[in-house]
């Protein structure tokens, strides 16, 4: 036999042994290795592996699935600590009636530590936006200082200044702050403040500015008033104290108290005594003077005998 058919019987008898190894592993399970082409062997490496692949794939994508099923979602744990604190609230008073202010938050559960409240935080409160008639911050015999109603920062806010005339529209003036100082004239004047915010009137205040002799005059009449308030509130203050002196020497002195006033309450036996006493001798004196002999003839017969 020739090169090529010797090539071609150990190509089939290669064949027809990898056919039989492979039925009798298919059959019975048995692991056989056999030698094979370097192309089959390559091939039947890539098959392996890709089938261990997948495996691992499928074994990773079921422990996947399990930690997911087993593990609570993020947004349930944070549901569940939002609601083991519940954050209780309240508000302070306002710094004013009027206007624009600032009040407290307080937190009144949930404080770090033992503490029952505690301050959250410092907001903005609005109140009534007329203010009505105001005072200046200053004032001296010949000029004034009037500020607007604001908050701090000052600039956040706008103002607007206005002189206010009687029966003609009112002046806007061209200072755009919140302080304003204005010389006396001969004449009162009367000036108002605006305060805006984002364009919405949040504030306005009125102020009168009296002439430099009508704040003279004030200024005169004023002590009249105070030292009329002061005495009688000095009259006063020591009408209490004296009444609380004398509760004090009563409760102290009960018992001599109460002997004085039993005396005052037993003197009047005295004088019905003695008016019984008076009666007595008045009607003694009052029998008529026939009654007297007859009593004499009685005793003289009885002397006789």
């Amino acid at each position: 036999m020739g090169p090529g058919g010797a090539g071609c019987s150990d190509g089939l008898l290669l064949t027809v042994g990898w056919l039989l190894l492979a039925g009798l592993q298919s059959t019975f399970g048995i692991n056989v290795t056999a030698v094979q082409d370097p192309s089959l062997a390559n091939e039947g490496e890539g098959e392996g592996e890709g089938e261990g692949e997948g495996e691992n794939e499928a074994e990773e994508e079921a422990e996947n699935d399990s930690e997911a099923e087993n593990e609570p979602p993020a947004e349930a744990k944070e549901d569940v600590s939002n609601r083991t604190i519940v954050k209780e609230v309240e508000f302070g008073m306002c710094t004013v009636t009027c206007g624009v202010g600032i009040r407290e938050v307080i937190l009144t559960n949930g404080c770090p530590g033992s503490e029952s409240k505690c301050i959250l935080r410092v907001e903005e409160c609005r109140g009534p936006v007329d203010c009505g008639w105001g005072k200046p911050i200053s004032e001296s015999l010949e000029s004034v200082r009037l500020a607007c109603v604001h908050t701090s920062p000052v600039n956040r806010f706008k103002y607007i200044w206005r002189l206010l005339r009687p029966d003609q529209q009112a002046i806007i003036l061209a200072n755009d702050s919140a302080i304003l100082e204005v010389h006396r004239d001969t004449h009162p004047k009367a000036f108002e403040c605006e305060t805006l915010d984002n364009n919405e009137i949040v504030a306005s205040i009125k102020f009168t500015i009296y002439t430099t002799t009508e704040l003279q005059m004030k200024r005169l009449s004023r002590p009249d008033i105070d030292a009329v308030l002061v005495l009688v509130l000095t009259m006063g203050v020591i009408m209490c104290i004296f009444v609380v002196f004398v509760l004090i020497f009563i409760i102290i002195n009960w018992a001599a108290v109460k002997n004085f006033w039993g005396a005052k309450a037993s003197t009047p036996e005295i004088p019905s005594e003695l008016s019984s006493v008076r009666y007595k001798d008045s009607s003694c004196l009052g029998q008529s003077p026939t009654e007297i002999p007859g009593h004499e003839d009685d005793a003289l017969s009885e002397w006789n005998e």
